[in-house]
């Protein structure tokens, strides 16, 4: 029976981390997982007096390294923001492999509403990457998702009262960075929102999302400020 990748990551580095003068007096660590066969790779390179043993089963190069940390990470309940339904990190998927976020939120530049990717866009993906992934608990619940024909159910970060309307392809159109309201996704495991405010010169302060966070930025860069451009 598989465990839960984060209890299986915080085992690894606890027993690397407490007990590492006993493996280099002869304890051999054993990786009973490929994400603890990377782990326990990544610790010998550092100290190269580590015993270790990777079964065959394990010793292969994928979920490498950091897709197991970012799963990791990304079903932590510590890790900002709340857990999703699939431990899926924008730190891993638009870092590091720089994945542009109209390839996943498609329609955001001829959309008034940006939409979520679709089970059968990750699935495009994820049917070409080797079964060792399915060690990943988000991969096989995409898999269940995919067999079954259901939608993701993801938790809802950013969201507008229903009197203000937001289009984001005027935004995107605009060139207005994604980042200038979802914050630096990039580095999120987890996608949450992002404190922000902005002074008024009269020193009212306006949160992020608040109406008078989103004048301040449309006065920056002279956008339109009539009521009606949000209100209708």
């Amino acid at each position: 029976m598989l465990l839960p990748l984060a209890a299986i990551t915080f085992w690894v580095l606890g027993e690397l981390g407490t007990r590492s003068a006993r493996a280099e007096a002869g304890r051999v660590l054993v990786a009973g997982s490929v994400c603890e066969a990377q782990e326990l790779k990544a610790r010998k390179a550092e100290n190269p007096a580590l015993e270790i043993e990777i079964p065959s089963e394990f010793d292969t190069p994928w979920p490498s390294r950091q897709a197991c940390l970012s799963h990791a990470a990304a079903e932590d309940p510590d890790t900002p923001g709340p857990v999703q339904p699939i431990q899926f990190s924008h730190k891993h998927h638009a870092g590091l492999y720089q994945i542009d976020c109209q390839y996943c939120h498609s329609g955001t530049d001829r959309s008034p509403a940006a939409g979520v990717p679709s089970v059968a866009l990750c699935m495009g993906c994820h049917l070409q990457f080797p079964a060792s992934y399915d060690e990943l608990a988000g991969i096989r619940t995409l898999k269940q998702h995919w067999e079954n024909k259901e939608p993701i159910e993801w938790v809802q970060i950013h969201r507008l009262p229903e009197h203000v309307q937001f289009q984001h392809r005027a935004h995107t159109r605009a060139q207005v960075d994604c980042t200038a309201c979802h914050g630096p996704v990039t580095e999120m495991d987890k996608i949450y929102l992002v404190a922000d405010t902005k002074w008024w010169p009269w020193g009212l302060p306006a949160k992020k999302l608040e109406m008078g966070w989103c004048i301040d930025c449309h006065r920056q860069k002279n956008a339109v400020q009539d009521c009606y451009a949000c209100h209708y």
